[in-house]
Parts: structure tokens; sequence; C-alpha cells
């Protein structure tokens, strides 16, 4: 979903990072905006699902501790771990994919590849 919303920001601005480059700013804060908005929506569907945990639903391992007889205090905490480790697994992996991806973007001379852009219309 980063990588996505990346290429698309991308795509739609770039004449805006064109400009930022010929300027004199390096690639990276001519992407900063952009980058830091992939990872945003990147990702939104980890803080989301952290956020409805124990509220809106009851995720599966909790549930089951609680069926087994463990005490509830306990089940939550293991659970939140889990949700707190697949959270951060998500984050390094989106900041990595993010990083790789912008880089790609751009030539050892810091100039835009738009050939390396894909740009898909909407079906």
């Amino acid at each position: 979903m980063s990588l996505d919303r990346l290429n698309e920001s991308v795509w739609s601005q770039r004449t805006i990072i064109e400009n930022r480059l010929m300027l004199g700013e390096p690639w990276n804060q001519a992407l900063e905006d952009i980058r830091r908005h992939a990872m945003r929506s990147g990702m939104m569907p980890s803080i989301n699902a952290m956020a409805a945990a124990g509220i809106v639903s009851l995720p599966g391992m909790m549930t089951g501790q609680i069926l087994a007889g463990s005490p509830p205090a306990i089940a939550v905490k293991y659970q939140i771990l889990v949700m707190l480790t697949i959270t951060v697994g998500t984050g390094f992996g989106t900041l990595m994919a993010v990083s790789w991806g912008s880089r790609r973007l751009f030539d050892d001379r810091e100039r835009l590849r738009l050939d390396r852009l894909v740009h898909q219309k909407n079906q």
C-alpha cells in the first residue's frame, strides 16, 4: 500500500519534485512529504487494528486464552505484545520499502527517472 501511494504521489507531483531538484534540493528532501504520506498510509491498517482490538473485536489469541481459563489480564498482555510485534514489523517493512522505493526513482546524479514509474490509468 505504501509503495503504491509513493508511486502515485510521485507521478502526480513529478513537476513539483523536478522543480525542487532544479532549485538544488537533494532527492530525499524533495520527496520528504511524499515519503511521510506513504509511510502513514502503509501503517494505517495496523494502527486501526490496534485501536479496535478489545473494544470492537476480541482478537483470536486473547479469546483462546480466556476460553482456556487464563486470567484476562494476562491474555490482554500477550495480545498487546503480539499486536505490537506485528505493528513494529509492519513499520520496519514499510520504512524499508519506502526508502528503497524512493531511492530507486532517482539515478546517481539525483535526477527523477520517470521511466521507472509505471503510471496505471484507472480502469
